[in-house]
């Protein structure tokens, strides 16, 4: 059953800016799905819609769950300077309502999660660059989400902090269950995190591929090391440079395919091996 399903939709600004056209994507539940592409392809925008924080020109977007709990992690950690790490992982609680008394066991399990137990009353700017980036996924982890919708929000980071929150994401997706949209511009994190990956091309913003990365879970260093791994960099790559073809309307499968016979065009479908 889909958690959620992006039908024909299109997005188009005041300005005349066209940040999406005709927009097609369903999302099992469970799933780990990156939109890879260059900026302004409107990978960002496919969060926002989702999220509710902003309106959709045409199509539709249907939920698997009505009742579906979401929770959005940003490019930056966006934390508050002036409260200390507990209170910046308690702050979504506190807007429902709920007091410091009944949010304490939450808040605790949530930091203990992304392993910052000795940091609850440190503020950020205590913090080092990842150690902000755990704050914000522990505000995220806090409300029980079904939905994790992150937007580069490794970006910033040095390649070793980038690496190792990587396969903790994993780590945490695994034992959380949740459905994650991950936006990212990084072909090799791509790879390493998700079991499927959905190319997007921009002017206008457009999936051009959706790429199965059939590779079991819990992933390592070993895979990113391993020949599989170096083949779906090089179709990845190959994708991307075809979508950035401004004259190339559409994207077709005979484009590249006969130099990976091996690894057929996905649609959606994983292996039970790469769940």
């Amino acid at each position: 059953m889909p958690a959620i399903t992006l039908d024909h939709v299109s997005k188009v600004y005041a300005n005349g800016t066209v940040a999406l056209q005709d927009l097609n994507l369903s999302i099992a539940q469970g799933q780990f799905i990156s939109l890879l592409g260059p900026s302004g392809c409107g990978k960002s925008t496919v969060l926002r819609l989702i999220a509710g924080l902003g309106k959709m020109t045409t199509g539709n977007l249907t939920w698997g769950n009505p009742t579906h709990r979401l929770a959005y992690v940003f490019q930056e950690a966006a934390l508050m300077p002036w409260a200390t790490v507990e209170e910046n992982v308690r702050l979504p609680l506190k807007l429902s309502g709920l007091t410091k008394r009944a949010t304490a066991s939450a808040v605790a399990e949530a930091i203990e999660r992304v392993d910052l137990q000795g940091f609850e009353k440190c503020y950020p700017r205590e913090l080092s660059g990842g150690m902000k980036m755990r704050v914000s996924i522990a505000r995220a982890l806090v409300t029980k989400p079904e939905l994790l919708l992150m937007d580069e929000p490794f970006g910033a980071l040095d390649e070793m902090t980038r690496s190792k929150l990587n396969s903790d994401l994993l780590d945490l997706w695994q034992q959380m269950q949740w459905t994650v949209i991950f936006v990212t511009h990084n072909i090799y994190e791509a790879i390493y995190l998700s079991n499927r990956v959905v190319v997007m091309a921009a002017r206008p913003g457009r999936v051009v591929a959706d790429v199965a990365i059939d590779a079991p879970y819990p992933r390592t260093e070993a895979f990113r090391a391993s020949p599989a791994f170096t083949n779906y960099y090089r179709r990845l790559s190959t994708t991307l440079s075809l979508g950035a073809d401004p004259d190339r309307e559409t994207w077709q499968p005979a484009d590249y395919a006969a130099d990976f016979p091996s690894m057929p065009l996905n649609e959606g479908a994983m292996s039970e091996g790469a769940r």
